[in-house]
């Protein structure tokens, strides 16, 4: 099976996992000191969120009348993209707030 076929076979659109890891990516080269944990996790981080999370996220902007290019493939890349470069932030944050929350009970 080839990786196109088991992305197809999950319901994911391989060139949206391969924008989320284009995001994953400036994001890993975006930050003014690199750690080799987030240069290999960032993209790995945002080819999964973005493979889970554009079609809702693109749904959900559609229904609130959000305006969107007319043409939904360009809609879900750009979509992809952005959730790509966001979403190590949105985990470290979530992280952190896990971190603190640990720290505090155990005080």
């Amino acid at each position: 099976m080839t990786p196109p076929e088991l992305f197809d076979a999950l319901g994911i659109k391989m060139s949206v996992v391969l924008a989320g890891l284009s995001g994953g990516i400036l994001r890993a080269l975006s930050r003014r000191s690199y750690k080799v944990r987030e240069l290999v996790a960032s993209p790995i981080c945002g080819a999964l969120a973005a493979g889970y999370l554009t079609s809702p996220v693109v749904h959900y902007l559609g229904v609130v009348n959000w305006p969107l290019p007319p043409d939904e493939i360009a809609a879900q890349h750009a979509a992809a993209f952005l959730i790509g470069v966001s979403a190590m932030w949105i985990s470290d944050a979530l992280f952190e707030m896990v971190v603190r929350r640990i720290k505090g009970e155990g005080s």
